[in-house]
């Protein structure tokens, strides 16, 4: 079960880049399927907002152990599909997440530095 996910976030369209950003989509769609495919990731869910004037137009969660999510951060097919993408979105956020089991241990690292607070 995965324990850790990577959440990226991407703002609007670069006006004029339009067509190159769907091309860019659909092979990071791509990718992340052959690293599931490959057992390099659990899964991933792709998520669309509709328009309502904030900054995050859309985003995707990777879901996989902490060790798939570090090598996948350090792949280079990935790294240069996150570059392509930030050529053609505004604001692409790239941010490391705790999920399932990861939770607890980061509630337990919480709980931990508040009582060393007190």
């Amino acid at each position: 079960m995965a324990d850790a996910g990577l959440f990226i976030g991407w703002g609007q369209v670069v006006r004029g880049r339009e067509e190159r950003a769907l091309g860019v989509f659909n092979e990071t769609i791509e990718l992340y399927g052959q690293f599931q495919e490959d057992d390099r990731l659990e899964s991933f869910e792709v998520v669309l907002l509709e328009p309502h004037g904030g900054d995050l137009a859309g985003f995707v969660m990777l879901r996989g152990s902490e060790e798939q999510i570090a090598e996948l951060r350090s792949d280079d097919d990935f790294q240069r599909v996150m570059q392509r993408a930030d050529l053609v979105v505004e604001r692409l956020g790239i941010v490391s997440a705790s999920i399932g089991a990861g939770i607890q241990r980061q509630i337990e690292v919480y709980q931990a530095e508040v009582a060393a607070v007190v």
